[in-house]
């Protein structure tokens, strides 16, 4: 119960924090999408600004939060020294580490600047000669993204296993912002080219927010020798490369995606990355919130009864918060949608596009829930092969099915696909836990399942009640929207919350035992 509690303590601190940033974002979209609406040239953007960002969560926030988060708990609780001995022995792996960072992800960036051509029709081989034009220029002032954003995730991974979550979670928010206020200015002199100055402004303040809180805690950051016969150090590069390899597959996702919508019309991209930014935000705000909270955690114990409570209460409490979350987006898409982004350049097309996909994409919350926790449980046990396995097994999924929905439901089914193989590659991931532990992973009864579907129906009735009784009008103002939006997720909600604590669900005893701080 109090382990429990504090996971869920850490989960809502960065929650807190991230919900700041996901807002954000959504704003950062509103900004740009009434600058260039649903176009050729954010197409081109998108398409930049992903490739920099599958490099940086490769490098970055992928395989070296995988190998460095594992690697640095263990050594601050190594019960062979005293606690201040293990915090100086971390603190020397952590810089160590950002020296090796430094050159690995320099290196990555000067790759991609001379590979930006290749990258760009690799990755959209569908577009004309001028759009594949300004995707290389975008990609090549982009990738500087890469180094910022690779120490920050260095930052953020030092600072979580020091159990400081709220700054570390905020820091995006601050990237976020700093895009808002610069994107009008730099847009107004550069075109689509001011996009990319606002990003690479925003990875800066991101690293640093985080460097100067390390700082204030007693846990600077900067780069140190590495001594390559440290066991520490050697182990978190071993695991870097395997869990690289694994993790460079799964940024296939979005590249098989962006590949298949450059062949489909105009603005397929565009209407897939609008929804993705919605998902985003639950996706961020819980899923993401809870697996960084566990790792730690799940990276410590020593016990396997300890880690199979540990990664069972991890996953019961992502689908409790996730699935309200789903069903809730999935009803109200389309007054969401339009109340965030219709505007500008942004019509009622590409409303009613964007509303599709993202109830398509919705339905795959729980899954990626799922799936991401089940990773950094992977992770945890040094189990770089199985996670690469999983990985090759949920991207293979995308493709296939990508590529058999694409044909009869178009940009509505490159976002459903990513929806299944996220749900399917969970249960492989858990059955390879399983495996591992030699113990049965039980994460919900049919008694929970039976309970969470009777709230669920009650809050979708809800919600459609509300519907009913109170019509969206795409008409009124921007306050009367929001307001019908801000209802309609109280009334679900409150339904949800209603009906789960009517039932004695022991998720409410973890979230008190966590306000409490037990």
């Amino acid at each position: 119960m109090q382990d429990s509690s504090h996971m869920v303590r850490h989960a809502l601190l960065m929650m807190m924090g991230t919900c700041v940033s996901r807002v954000l974002g959504l704003v950062r979209e509103v900004v740009t999408a009434a600058f260039f609406g649903v176009s050729g040239q954010l197409d081109a953007f998108n398409v930049a600004y992903t490739l920099a960002n599958l490099a940086r969560q490769l490098v970055a926030e992928g395989a070296l939060s995988a190998a460095f988060v594992p690697v640095f708990s263990k050594t601050l609780s190594d019960r062979r020294f005293d606690e201040a001995m293990n915090r100086a022995r971390a603190l020397s792996l952590a810089r160590q580490a950002m020296s090796v960072l430094i050159v690995a992800s320099l290196t990555v960036t000067a790759l991609g600047i001379l590979g930006a051509p290749f990258l760009t029709f690799l990755m959209a081989p569908g577009f004309d000669d001028a759009t594949s034009l300004l995707t290389t220029t975008l990609t090549r002032w982009m990738f500087p993204f890469l180094f910022l954003v690779s120490l920050a995730a260095l930052a953020m991974g030092t600072l979580n296993s020091l159990g400081s979550f709220f700054v570390p979670s905020l820091a995006p928010a601050f990237s976020n912002l700093i895009f808002i206020v610069t994107a009008p200015f730099f847009v107004g002199r550069f075109g689509v080219l001011g996009l990319t100055f606002s990003v690479l402004a925003g990875g800066a303040l991101h690293f640093l927010s985080q460097w100067l809180w390390g700082r204030r805690i007693g846990a600077t950051l900067f780069p140190q020798r590495p001594d390559f016969s440290d066991p520490d150090l050697r182990k978190m590069m071993a695991l870097f490369l395997p869990y690289a390899a694994g993790l460079s597959l799964n940024q296939l996702n979005p590249v098989v995606s962006r590949m298949l919508g450059s062949f489909l019309e105009e603005g397929s991209i565009s209407v897939l990355n609008y929804a993705n930014r919605i998902v985003q935000l639950p996706l961020g705000l819980f899923v993401i919130a809870i697996s960084q909270a566990v790792l730690p955690r799940l990276s410590s114990v020593r016990e396997p009864e300890e880690f199979v409570s540990a990664m069972g209460d991890a996953l019961r409490f992502a689908l409790f918060i996730v699935l309200p979350a789903a069903v809730g987006l999935i009803a109200i898409s389309e007054p969401f949608v339009h109340l965030i982004f219709v505007r500008g350049a942004f019509g009622e097309h590409a409303w009613r596009a964007t509303s599709w996909a993202l109830s398509l994409s919705v339905l795959g919350l729980p899954g990626m829930a799922c799936s991401t926790v089940v990773m950094r449980g992977l992770y945890a046990l040094a189990m770089p092969r199985a996670a690469f396995a999983t990985t090759l097994f949920s991207v293979g999924c995308t493709a296939v099915l990508s590529f058999l929905l694409m044909f009869p439901m178009g940009y509505g089914g490159l976002a459903l696909a990513p929806s299944v193989a996220f749900s399917l590659s969970g249960l492989v991931g858990l059955c390879r836990i399983r495996k591992k532990i030699s113990r049965p992973l039980s994460v919900v009864s049919m008694n929970w399942v039976g309970r969470s579907v009777i709230a669920l129906l009650l809050m979708t009735f809800v919600l459609r009640f509300y519907v009913f009784l109170l019509p969206y009008a795409p008409s009124a103002g921007l306050w009367p929207r929001a307001s019908w939006c801000a209802g309609a997720m109280l009334a679900g909600g409150s339904a949800y919350a209603a009906a789960t604590l009517a039932m004695k669900f022991d998720e409410w005893n973890w979230i008190k035992g966590a306000v409490r701080k037990e």
